[in-house]
């Protein structure tokens, strides 16, 4: 994914302002597609500039003023095309599971800790999605719109899980291991 369809497709769903978007992207998009707010701006300015959105008319001079925008039909032909495209899948790029390889030559060091703290923080994280998905469900309407981001919902939901799961698995086998009690890392 890209950020200029995220920002399409987040115009398409509703015309913005770039501080809008960067709440946005706080509150939905942001937890599988991150982006700053001055990535935000960038792209709003790239897209504006190739005719992929524009701002929409105001009756009050813009310097200093908020804009808002709107995705142009160039702009909804270029997400309709992106959907469409075919793209093979892209490895997960977190790092910790390099650290553990990395672990396995050099010692664990001080990655137990940081492995128990990402387990509360991806634990934090699925309980976050589960709570938005029980909050859906009590106003479930089932709009297509609706079925869809409850689509991506399950998505964040079950990697989290995946993460939760393979972060317990992972810790209590190390743990087990010897050394790793005296910080010494991994012996055979």
């Amino acid at each position: 994914m890209s950020l200029p369809h995220a920002i399409l497709t987040a115009l398409l769903e509703k015309p913005s302002s770039g501080l809008e978007l960067t709440r946005r992207f706080d509150r939905s998009i942001g937890y599988f597609w991150s982006a700053t707010h001055q990535q935000i701006y960038r792209e709003l300015g790239k897209l504006e500039k190739t005719g992929l959105i524009r701002a929409l008319p105001s009756d009050v001079p813009s310097r200093g003023m908020r804009k808002e925008y709107e995705v142009l039909p160039q702009g909804r032909s270029e997400l309709e095309r992106w959907v469409d495209e075919a793209e093979e899948p892209r490895p997960t790029r977190d790092p910790l599971p390099l650290r553990l390889r990395a672990a396995g030559v050099v010692g664990l060091g001080g990655l137990m800790a940081e492995m128990h703290r990402h387990r509360g923080l991806h634990a934090a994280r699925l309980e976050e999605y589960r709570s938005i998905e029980r909050r859906d469900t009590e106003r479930r309407r089932g709009t297509d719109r609706e079925r869809v981001q409850r689509l991506v919902l399950r998505a964040g939901i079950d990697l989290e899980s995946f993460w939760v799961t393979w972060l317990d698995e992972a810790i209590g086998e190390l743990e087990g291991l010897r050394g790793v009690a005296r910080g010494t890392g991994l012996e055979s």
